[in-house]
């Protein structure tokens, strides 16, 4: 059995199952709601209800007396046991999201690529980070120092906050992660930032440009996008040197398989003898100018070094694009 909730003052409207809390049912629908820790501590996601009646497996910490007179509920544990009438603000923008300072702990480290590590975060029980698909974290070191990584995971899938570190050769924090870095170690942590998300307020078609590891936001974004159902054909170029530097190139293959609307072409400017590659060669951007005689009607998303970002910026534009709807994560390898 399910029921119907409606959000004040938006009007808009979702289903809630019976055992599924109000929070779960409007993020997998894709509405955003502040949240925090996700287990009823912090409540961040505080709401009222207007109408209806909501019930818990068991009483959250973050729910008062004062609040239960007043009709509030705390939307990550609350229930609803009738169709409801709720008030709570929705997050529209990454300026709606808080920015938080946060430690964490390393709960895995795999590695993709002969350089490349996937690194899974974990954060205090009592705290989520809330982000858009897209946004990036910093890792804040000793004396100041910063290493910026973008997240790799959707959303809506947070239990662990997922980055894709590249070896640096003298890299300060990469060298420290693939050669010392064990299960459990602490880190602290800032985010989310950046603007660098998915638009969902248009139903234009998408094209999406990484380079390197900056396949990680593209990845989020695509799963975000599968996970809330979007079907805006989405145009993924993954740009490496050789076979191996693709290190989830079965994945992008998957998501191509598995839905109509997506597509994948991987583009390599230095494929080995050993490759055998018989794809494409050369720079990324230039792939996309060949596949696309009008890009007018294109969002387009860059993720990688400077000059990759860089170039396609220049390009596309004698395709017809329009430079507003070009979004970028553009990053260097710091080392020290």
């Amino acid at each position: 059995m399910s029921f119907k909730v409606q959000i004040q003052p938006s009007g808009h409207e979702f289903e809630v199952e019976e055992d599924e809390s109000i929070l779960d049912a409007a993020l997998r629908q894709g509405f955003a709601f502040p949240y925090g820790c996700r287990n009823g501590a912090c409540g961040s996601c505080k709401g009222k209800v207007l109408e209806g009646e909501v019930d818990y497996a068991s009483l959250p910490p973050a729910l008062t007396d004062a609040d239960t007179e007043q009709d509030i509920a705390v939307f990550c544990q609350a229930m609803p046991r009738s169709d409801l009438r709720i008030e709570v603000r929705e997050i529209g923008a990454a300026k709606d999201i808080p920015v938080k300072v946060l430690p964490c702990r390393i709960a895995a480290l795999e590695p993709l690529a002969h350089d490349v590590m996937k690194v899974r975060l974990k954060l205090p029980v009592t705290e989520r980070m809330q982000f858009l698909a897209g946004q990036y974290l910093d890792i804040l070191m000793r004396e100041g120092r910063r290493r910026s990584f973008s997240l790799a995971n959707p959303p809506h899938d947070d239990a662990f906050l997922e980055l894709h570190v590249r070896h640096v050769p003298g890299g300060r924090f990469s060298g420290w992660l693939f050669e010392q870095a064990k299960v459990k170690d602490l880190l602290r942590i800032e985010g989310p930032l950046g603007s660098f998300f998915l638009r969902e307020d248009t139903e234009r078609p998408v094209i999406l440009i990484a380079g390197g590891t900056g396949f990680a936001p593209v990845k989020g974004i695509i799963e975000h996008a599968i996970s809330e159902g979007l079907t805006r054909p989405m145009h993924l170029y993954w740009g490496a040197r050789a076979r191996r530097d693709l290190y989830l190139d079965g994945l992008a293959r998957g998501w191509a398989e598995a839905h109509e609307h997506i597509h994948y072409t991987p583009v390599l400017s230095e494929p080995a003898p050993e490759d055998a590659w018989g794809g494409r060669t050369g720079y990324v951007h230039q792939a996309v100018v060949e596949d696309f005689e009008d890009l007018s009607e294109y969002e387009v998303y860059a993720s990688g070094p400077p000059p990759m970002v860089q170039a396609a910026r220049e390009a596309f534009p004698a395709k017809g694009h329009n430079p507003e709807n070009f979004y970028s994560d553009s990053f260097e390898y710091a080392a020290d």
